[in-house]
């Protein structure tokens, strides 16, 4: 008999975030594709019974292509048992989870999605960033810092995006924080806005680093900001304290 696949969102980092339902999953799994993401706590607790494959992606060199990585899904699915992709955050913020889903469906195997917390709101959450707030930002809109490199046109529309109130999170940007930060300043977005990237959340090496969108591109190629790490641009980033001066000072 086919098996089924789970594609369960583990959280920002460590078991404390780590569901129930995950739990569970990953426990009962046959199978478990993982990458980094989910950081070595929870890797460290991967079922003993379970098939483990390394599908991650290391100082630029991917383990496996996304379209490999799917196939081998179809592939672990159709010989039997509980296959479990495992990725960090929620399987559905840009996590690919959808294009998986979507593969498995035209193939006939069943699949269900365990959704996890997801790092865009809780890594700034860990370093006191809110997200919304009651006097500077009432919406957030999440943006992939890295788009797929075959589309010949962005899907972001910057010039809405800088002028847009509220916060501003991104994800997988770090590579390209110059280049958003001067985006955003081309289409209207005040050079003095308050910028935060945190690497590593909810991780012993968790970093924070502010700046303003000026300044970004320079503070964090000075002090050798890496990724994972969740990058946060509004007023709600003035409520970080960084513990030694008790208020918030850029870099």
């Amino acid at each position: 008999m086919t098996g089924k696949v789970f594609l369960v969102g583990s959280g920002p980092g460590g078991l404390g975030l780590l569901t129930a339902k995950a739990r569970e999953v990953i426990d009962s799994a046959d199978v478990v594709l993982y990458d980094q993401l989910p950081g070595e706590e929870v890797l460290a607790t991967l079922p003993a019974h379970a098939e483990k494959i390394d599908v991650g992606k290391y100082g630029g060199h991917h383990t496996m292509k996304q379209a490999e990585i799917e196939e081998l899904l179809v592939q672990k699915a159709k010989a039997g048992g509980n296959v479990v992709r495992l990725k960090g955050g929620d399987p559905f913020m840009f996590g690919r989870g959808g294009e998986e889903m979507e593969t498995l469906r035209e193939h006939g195997i069943a699949v269900e999605i365990v959704p996890g917390v997801t790092s865009g709101i809780a890594v700034p959450e860990c370093v006191g960033i809110p997200v919304t707030h009651r006097s500077w930002a009432s919406q957030v809109t999440f943006v992939t810092g890295h788009e797929d490199p075959d589309k010949e046109v962005s899907s972001i529309d910057w010039k809405w995006l800088a002028g847009s109130p509220g916060t501003i999170v991104i994800f997988m940007g770090v590579k390209n924080l110059p280049l958003i930060s001067e985006l955003l300043i081309e289409n209207g977005k005040s050079p003095e806005t308050k910028i935060a990237v945190i690497e590593n959340g909810f991780r012993k090496n968790q970093r924070v680093t502010c700046a303003t969108l000026a300044d970004i591109g320079e503070v964090a190629a000075k002090v050798g900001v890496k990724p994972p790490a969740i990058i946060v641009i509004g007023e709600v980033v003035s409520l970080y304290r960084d513990g030694s001066e008790g208020a918030w000072a850029q870099q």
